[in-house]
């Protein structure tokens, strides 16, 4: 029996909104990534909600992607 592992995109397609995620995608000049709740897969494009913005990238761009553990909690600075 032979398992096989969703392409990036067919994972991405297939994640339920809100799933956190980290996607590495090809930019100008090399590679990125968005690190953030996915918030949908539409017209060729998914949407990653990071802490500074929605970011749009078009899936033929993207060269992985994979579900994340929940953020750590932020630590109150000490005083």
């Amino acid at each position: 029996m032979s398992l096989t592992t969703p392409s990036p995109r067919e994972f991405l397609e297939a994640a339920a909104p809100g799933t956190r995620v980290v996607v590495r995608y090809r930019i100008e000049g090399g590679l990125t990534d968005a690190l953030g709740h996915l918030v949908g897969t539409a017209d060729g494009d998914c949407t990653v909600r990071t802490r500074q913005a929605d970011v749009v990238i078009p899936l033929a761009l993207v060269v992985a992607a994979k579900e994340v553990p929940p953020a750590p909690e932020r630590r109150r600075p000490v005083r």
